[in-house]
């Protein structure tokens, strides 16, 4: 791919005391309060992605040294620090404040910005690839296609990965069963309801998908963790978050697949998809 966007394309601040504040909100509440409480724990507790899923990421989206890549609601970095060893120009946008801040710290390689997908800072065509993780089920679908759409050059190319915990194991189901009670209103990845925007969408080629198998090891602290630093668990008021925590500690002390363990595995099912630019 060729030379892509630099600083100069981009409508915002270099340094971080530049971001705009008000940013968080015009995103969900789950995810601009939630994620902003849970910036810590997120970037302890959360899993990386599998080195076979990023490799074909990378591959399929022919990222090379000084290509021009978008990492799309970066979070915390998980995906975006997986990347820079390709030498690409990565530019990490996040909306939420907190989750930026630690991004700028983590990622000290990438281009930090502020923005939310559904308005992306940055020109037209700037961009030979973008990617998503873990985020795009939070966007308004087909806003955040047309703005991917306009940056994108042509024939650049999407991807999007998730971790979704693998609850086909028992005691994965019995975690997500204590969460999700609290759930709500909160978009959630699982439903698939993201896929709708793809599906109405002229914008961009076929949507790909490969399945990869994940784990995390943890222990009864690390899980506990985990389960804190979901968006609608952090929003909670603090006797009713409490309450869910010391459920997950039960659970990793009582379930016997877990009982008398010190460390044990989190499996995930982790989700690769990509596709092109129209």
């Amino acid at each position: 791919m060729g030379s892509g966007a630099r600083s100069s394309d981009l409508r915002l601040g270099r340094a971080e005391g530049a971001f705009p504040t008000a940013v968080s909100a015009n995103v969900h509440r789950a995810a601009a309060t939630g994620f902003g409480r849970a910036a810590g724990s997120y970037e302890r507790s959360r899993p990386d992605y599998p080195i076979e899923a990023v490799d074909r990421l990378v591959q399929e989206l022919e990222v090379s040294r000084g290509c021009s890549l978008l990492d799309l609601g970066a979070g915390t970095g998980k995906l975006t620090r997986m990347l820079v060893p390709t030498g690409a120009r990565i530019t990490a946008l996040e909306p939420v404040d907190p989750m930026r801040r630690t991004l700028a710290g983590t990622v000290p390689r990438a281009h930090v910005v502020g923005g939310t997908a559904e308005a992306i800072p940055a020109t037209d065509v700037s961009f030979d690839a973008v990617v998503c993780a873990q985020a795009f089920h939070w966007f308004d679908g087909h806003r955040a296609l047309a703005e991917v759409h306009r940056v994108l050059r042509p024939r650049g190319r999407f991807a999007l990965l998730w971790n979704f915990r693998d609850e086909s194991v028992d005691w994965v189901r019995s975690m997500t069963e204590i969460i999700d009670r609290h759930l709500g209103d909160t978009p959630s990845e699982r439903t698939g309801e993201w896929r709708r925007a793809f599906s109405a969408s002229d914008l961009f080629g076929v949507l790909h998908q490969l399945r990869f198998v994940h784990r995390q090891e943890l222990d009864e602290s690390g899980l506990v963790e985990r389960a804190a630093s979901v968006s609608y668990i952090a929003v909670l008021p603090p006797d009713d978050r409490r309450s869910v925590l010391d459920e997950i500690r039960e659970l990793s002390r009582s379930h016997p697949d877990l009982t008398g363990r010190e460390r044990f595995e989190l499996p995930y099912v982790t989700e690769l998809y990509w596709c092109t630019r129209a």
